[in-house]
């Protein structure tokens, strides 16, 4: 589902108009990368986490030449889903 076709879906299960759904849409998925750039975690209880995640730096082997490479610390985005997500997809 591409995010006009989700503007779609939530505008016909609501009065409002696909104007004002996809500002709103617009303007969550503009706060969510916000929020976890700046090191808070987003949750929605039932839907999902999302919070960064530091990987630790560590060593690793160049596919071409087969040399050990050390590869740094990195932040990175995890996402997790809920539990009633995650339970809603098995029993499909």
């Amino acid at each position: 589902m591409n995010k006009q076709e989700l503007i779609d879906t939530v505008a016909a299960s609501t009065d409002d108009s696909k104007a004002a759904i996809g500002e709103a849409i617009h303007a969550m998925l503009d706060a969510i990368p916000r929020a976890v750039t700046a090191g808070d975690a987003v949750q929605r209880v039932g839907f999902g986490l999302c919070s960064t995640w530091q990987r630790a730096a560590r060593t690793s082997r160049s596919p071409s030449t087969g040399a050990e490479i050390r590869i740094a610390v990195a932040k990175t985005v995890r996402s997790t889903a809920g539990r009633a997500f995650r339970d809603a997809v098995n029993a499909s």
